[in-house]
């Protein structure tokens, strides 16, 4: 059971720091007039764990806090991750 614990928190590491760097890209993306990460992409990281990298990356790089999918929607998915952690026992 340990181990899946370090697992889970090792892809939760991982999930965080990929949507915390996106946020930041995406961001100097916008200002560059350059490429942007498509917003799906984003909420996708957000989904499957990087919900609280993406609040951080938004917070930090002031990115997305204008849009109402990610104000209302990351806060919502990182609630619904933490309810179903698979550790918490």
């Amino acid at each position: 059971m340990e181990t899946v614990k370090v697992l889970y928190i090792l892809y939760l590491i991982a999930f965080n720091t990929a949507s915390f760097i996106m946020m930041g890209i995406d961001k100097n993306a916008a200002i560059k007039g350059n490429y942007r990460i498509p917003e799906r992409t984003l909420m996708a990281l957000a989904a499957f764990g990087g919900s609280l990298g993406a609040i951080t990356g938004m917070l930090v790089f002031r990115h997305k806090t204008k849009h109402k999918k990610f104000v209302i929607g990351v806060p919502l998915l990182l609630s619904l991750i933490h309810i179903s952690e698979p550790t918490r026992h």
